[in-house]
């Protein structure tokens, strides 16, 4: 008898079927969310990690960033945005391209990835978003390159809780709480260079 675990499909498969259903010229992304299912929270936070590993992309992704993770916070069922947003059409050209890159990613990485250490789904989802919370706010941080840690850690996490990898999760949670502290320290090293606040020494 198969197990939900070993029932639920790797999300590179979710995706790529998705996207062969999608209309040809526009989706929205409230139709995105709702083909996403229960995954719609861990994708929307693994394309605003890719997001924010790029140059000049970072503080739009650490005001966006909060919103999910907050909902996540508070166990709501899927992200909410407003109507505007939610039915707006996109082009589904480039998104489809967007996908299509990603998914041989995920169906390599899905090899060693897999459901282990089952963790109730609910009290994880509350985690997830308490953890990245305070991992946005690295997205600030005023020094060339700052936005690559706090983007893997958000891509780690948001993997490990598509795919329900506890062992990955916890490591993704240790390391969030490494980034955190080691961006708050560097936050106030660089603040102090200014004199903006008292010097460490």
């Amino acid at each position: 008898m198969q197990t939900d675990a070993e029932a639920r499909q790797p999300t590179s498969v979710v995706l790529a079927d998705l996207f062969q259903q999608a209309a040809p010229e526009h989706v929205t992304l409230d139709w995105l969310l709702r083909g996403l299912g229960d995954r719609s929270f861990g994708v929307l936070l693994l394309l605003l990690a890719l997001l924010g590993a790029l140059p000049g992309v970072s503080v739009a992704v650490a005001l966006l960033l909060p919103i999910p993770a907050y909902q996540m916070l508070r166990a709501h069922p899927g992200p909410v945005f407003p109507r505007a947003v939610a039915t707006r059409p996109i082009s589904a050209r480039p998104l489809a391209r967007l996908i299509r890159g990603v998914v041989p990613v995920l169906r390599l990485l899905e090899k060693v990835v897999h459901p282990r250490w089952a963790t109730p789904f609910e009290a994880t989802k509350r985690v997830v978003g308490a953890a990245i919370l305070p991992v946005s706010v690295g997205f600030f941080v005023p020094v060339p390159l700052s936005n690559i840690p706090p983007a893997l850690v958000v891509a780690l996490i948001a993997f490990a809780y598509l795919e329900r990898d506890g062992l990955l999760l916890l490591f993704g949670l240790l390391t969030a709480l490494a980034v955190v502290v080691g961006a708050a320290l560097l936050a106030w090293e660089t603040l102090s260079t200014t004199g903006w606040v008292p010097g460490l020494l």
